[in-house]
């Protein structure tokens, strides 16, 4: 009943930066009418949202949307696909719509009603809102069996600093290395000033010296930021479950998880008295760890990559927990101390380039920004080496800093806790300010190791551990090397000339060339997602944008008949695109129709007949995300992102749209037939160029 929740788990990044965040809380929150008489929580947003009567700023209930209003917009959704159906052979529009007017009609008076009085009873007895405390986190997420890895992780890839030499990108800088075991001087001293700003960030946001509670997105960022740290997903029959933070004053609350080689530590970022440790001190806590592990490798020893099995099934990662902590208390402690720590950081000892049919260039560092290079760091933030995925990580955490030897960095985040829209802002914050020497106690490789402040987290294994992590792996590398993740930077235009020169809508124009791209490489429609948020709303998380629409197909229809002419092509695409920021208005004022299905299929009850309505082949359709999309921010300090496909015959695209530049993160598999991420690559500035000179020709039309 619940699939087309299960294929879209990732939910992909949200749009919006930490800049537009700031204005976004200046709106004002939209009124609404109730969804129902009865419900004393779907009051109007003006009543719900603004101070209290002893000053407090509060936001709104996400109301319970009217049911008579959903089933309308789902009907006008379906348009298209009852369209393109009758042109392919199907019956005629009227006859096919006809009928699912008439369904929707039975379901609103019938079973739809008492699903929706469930609905309201649910959303009356929930401290928030009915979706967010009840439904969605288990259907999206951790209902869902299949691995994190690819599938429901997301990954970020951060512009390289402009204080590390160029020698450094490339790996050239001799001397830098570490005791022989890959990690380098510049790499751990990336890495402390990366990890001390997100500590910073997050001090600044508890004491609302950022985003304080007296703005509606203040509310709204620092409660969803608190999902972050100190928290991780657990892995459990049937359902999995994210672990409670602990207090603050707890010993594991203030620690780093960091990974090398495969081996976990925590290191004390904060003191007893809860004061971050400068960065001079985090950075010799961090070579302390990293010549323990230089001490171990000399040994002869070698880490059993117990962090692996986090990337299997989630019902065999179970199985696999349950048995590691059957084998040792100690195992208790050290799983503990991962969940409850504040973030991870991993120091690959390597700098990942992609694999080349020349053995001898297979080392080589492509030049910094250039398409190979930005594509082999998003495959290592993805997934660590093709040649062993997997390691070094440990994927139920909501974010981990990943540093190779070159400095090169990013992040990797599971997406359960919340949608990486907060991570990112977080890492734009640790990200614009590059390293500052002066913050240090020496020069790279004077700096004496700590010897204090951090503890290994080690297992306790046996034979079936060691067993099951090799099978992860194997399981992993099939899942990794189906992944075909790449970057498109395209160049011409960005968001200004889109706002300024065409006068549209920068995140609606580019849905708009998805649509494009996809009708020229397939030759057909489908559904396709955009998430947007519903920040307005206490607790809120994200709602649907279904981007193919009447009035999105009839655009693209035409781009693809040479015998209209660019004036209509335009009209065509400004209406597209006027529908599309309706839309997008509404899911972001609690008027969505995704999440209300989803709720409404929620509340059919064991042993009641399911309705036509919900069986219809047009509503699994209708939902069937081939298309899964989202844009994040201008993307100043990111070079690209990513998240795996919803279906297998689709693609995960993220798109970050700057003002001269518009980078869009593809993901699709290789063994699908009919996909290729390389040529929709190409669709997509085929589109975008396309776009541009339709709008060129309305304006000198215009002149």
């Amino acid at each position: 009943m619940l699939r087309h929740i299960a294929t879209h788990t990732h939910t992909p990044i949200t749009r919006r930066s930490a800049g537009t965040l700031m204005q976004l809380g200046q709106s004002s929150f939209p009124t609404r009418s109730r969804a129902n008489s009865s419900s004393s929580s779907s009051t109007t947003a003006a009543g719900a949202a603004g101070a209290t009567g002893n000053g407090v700023l509060r936001l709104a209930r996400l109301p319970v949307p009217d049911l008579h209003q959903t089933l309308q917009r789902y009907l006008t959704s379906i348009e298209p696909f009852l369209l393109e159906d009758e042109v392919r052979g199907g019956p005629s529009f009227e006859s096919a719509y006809a009928i699912r007017q008439k369904w929707a009609e039975e379901f609103e008076n019938g079973l739809g009603r008492i699903c929706q009085d469930r609905l309201l009873a649910l959303d009356r007895a929930s401290p928030n809102n009915w979706l967010d405390d009840n439904i969605w986190l288990k259907k999206a997420y951790l209902e869902w069996r299949a691995p994190v890895i690819v599938h429901s992780n997301w990954w970020l890839s951060f512009k390289n600093d402009e204080n590390v030499p160029r020698e450094v990108l490339l790996g050239r800088a001799h001397g830098q290395e570490i005791d022989g075991i890959g990690l380098s001087y510049w790499q751990v001293r990336r890495a402390s000033s990366l990890v001390h700003r997100v500590l910073d960030f997050k001090a600044q946001l508890e004491r609302q010296e950022v985003y304080p509670d007296s703005t509606k997105t203040g509310i709204w960022f620092r409660t969803t930021t608190a999902k972050i740290f100190n928290v991780s997903r657990i892995p459990k029959p049937n359902c999995d479950a994210l672990t409670t933070p602990p207090p603050p004053t707890e010993p594991a609350a203030r620690t780093l998880l960091v990974s090398v080689h495969d081996w976990l530590y925590a290191i004390e970022v904060i003191d007893e008295q809860l004061n971050i440790i400068p960065m001079r001190e985090l950075e010799r806590r961090l070579l302390g760890v990293v010549k323990d592990v230089a001490r171990r490798i000399h040994e002869g020893q070698a880490a059993v990559p117990v962090s692996v099995l986090t990337t299997d099934h989630r019902d065999r990662w179970t199985e696999n927990l349950h048995h590691l902590l059957s084998l040792s208390p100690r195992n208790h402690e050290t799983f503990r101390a991962i969940n409850e720590s504040i973030f991870g950081l991993s120091l690959d000892h390597y700098t990942y380039t992609l694999p080349s049919e020349v053995p001898h260039l297979s080392s080589e560092v492509p030049p910094p920004d250039s398409p190979e290079e930005i594509d082999a760091h998003l495959h290592n933030l993805r997934s660590a080496r093709s040649s062993r995925p997997g390691h070094n990580r440990w994927y139920d955490k909501p974010l981990t800093f990943i540093v190779e030897s070159n400095t090169r960095a990013g992040a990797l985040g599971e997406h359960a806790p919340v949608d990486a829209l907060v991570p990112s802002i977080v890492a734009e914050y640790a990200v614009v300010e590059g390293v500052d020497h002066g913050m240090f106690s020496g020069a790279l490789g004077s700096v004496q190791p700590s010897l204090v402040g951090w503890r290994r987290l080690d297992w306790v294994t046996d034979e079936k551990v060691e067993k099951e992590c090799r099978d992860a792996e194997e399981r992993a590398r099939e899942i990794v090397l189906d992944s075909d993740d790449s970057v498109l930077w395209f160049e011409e235009y960005g968001a200004d000339w889109i706002k300024q020169i065409a006068k549209l809508s920068p995140d609606a124009y580019i849905q708009m060339a998805m649509q494009l791209a996809w009708y020229r490489t397939r030759g057909d429609f489908t559904a396709t997602y955009e998430t947007t948020l519903t920040r307005l709303f206490r607790n809120g998380r994200t709602e649907t944008i279904r981007t193919y629409s009447r009035d999105s197909r009839a655009f693209v229809l035409a781009m693809s008949d040479p015998s209209i002419s660019t004036q209509t092509q335009f009209n065509l695409l400004n209406r597209a695109i006027l529908t599309h920021t309706g839309l997008t208005r509404a899911a972001a004022t609690g008027k969505g129709i995704d999440r209300h299905l989803l709720g409404l299929e929620c509340m059919i009850q064991p042993g009641e007949v399911k309705h036509p309505l919900l069986s219809d082949v047009f509503f699994q359709r209708s939902h069937q995300w081939k298309l899964s999309t989202s844009g994040l921010s201008a993307g100043h300090q990111f070079r690209g992102t990513g998240y795996g496909a919803s279906e297998y015959d689709g693609y995960g695209i993220n798109y970050l749209a700057g003002p001269d530049i518009i980078k869009f993160g593809i993901e699709s598999k290789h063994s699908s037939p009919l996909t290729s991420t390389q040529s929709f690559k190409a669709a997509i500035h085929t589109a975008l160029t396309d776009m541009k000179s339709i709008c060129l020709q309305n304006l000198k039309a215009h002149l």
